[in-house]
């Protein structure tokens, strides 16, 4: 069992910046790749961002690409996803995910929320107009 604990999130206006971290329980933390997904309300949990197990690899929503940056610390047990420029429609609830499969790198199996074995409890993330 793995358990995952998501924090960082808050309140902060458009174009402010906050950082999510996610802190893993399992020690075979680095074997896995990672993955941020959020859910606004009335909408369906869509990814944001994963990172391979190396951390060679890293994927984002097209949504995203260019604000949010996805890293990790394997010494740790840590994922983090850096959220720069904030929008409102970036208001949602953050949940970090830990892949089901060990060493994967395929973009499609990151990216695809069934692919998730674990999940945290999410963070929630309000950006205000």
């Amino acid at each position: 069992q793995v358990q995952l604990v998501e924090s960082g999130g808050g309140l902060v206006q458009a174009g402010g910046s906050l950082r999510l971290s996610c802190a893993a329980s399992r020690r075979t933390f680095s074997s896995v790749g990672m993955g941020w997904f959020r859910q606004a309300p009335g909408k369906d949990r869509e990814f944001v961002a994963a990172i391979t197990w190396s951390a060679t690899y890293t994927y984002y929503a097209d949504s995203v690409k260019g604000r949010f940056t996805i890293s990790r610390d394997n010494t740790k047990n840590t994922v983090y996803l850096q959220m720069n420029r904030l929008k409102p429609e970036d208001t949602a609830i953050y949940y970090c995910a830990a892949h089901r499969q060990t060493y994967t790198s395929d973009t499609y199996y990151l990216t695809q929320s069934g692919e998730y074995a674990y999940w945290g409890q999410g963070t929630q993330v309000t950006v205000s107009s």
